[in-house]
């Protein structure tokens, strides 16, 4: 199939978005989850007063953090920028399906809105505009009549 035929615009900008999605929902979860090395640090130097607690208020800052709404925020925002991703592969080995790639791509670029920080608001603007240009997409006629593209054989 040659370019006349394939969403190349609509993928690129979508696949470029998700990215973005995904990368603020891993920038994200690295500060929600935390690592030892960060919450460490953090109770270290509150070590004023509390001298001996030390320990315990790094493990109680740890399961703090876990325990709030900040890690489902998290998945939610992996999940975005993994199913944008996803739905722009889609739409390029599937074109004949634009409309229902298009959708799920501006849907869950602005759900990345409460994970990913919307991939730092570019991957948000690029997603949509990706499943923007997917739906206004006017297929040739050939095109809607042809068959998915064989990844294997």
């Amino acid at each position: 199939m040659s370019a006349e035929t394939r969403t190349v615009a609509p993928f690129v900008l979508s696949l470029i978005g998700g990215v973005f999605i995904l990368l603020g929902a891993i920038i994200t979860s690295m500060f929600t989850f935390g690592s030892p090395n960060i919450v460490g640090s953090m109770s270290n130097s509150m070590s004023g007063m509390m001298g001996g607690m030390n320990g315990q208020m790094g493990m109680g800052m740890r399961i703090a953090g876990m325990m709030g709404v900040y890690p489902i925020f998290s998945i939610i925002g992996l999940a975005s920028g993994a199913l944008v991703i996803l739905g722009a592969v889609m739409l390029y080995s599937r074109p004949f399906e634009k409309d229902i790639w298009g959708v799920v791509i501006i849907a869950f670029s602005i759900l990345g809105i409460l994970g990913g920080m919307g991939g730092f608001m570019i991957g948000l603007v690029l997603g949509i505009l990706g499943g923007v240009l997917a739906l206004a997409w006017n297929p040739t006629p050939r095109t809607a009549l042809s068959t998915p593209a064989v990844l294997s054989s």
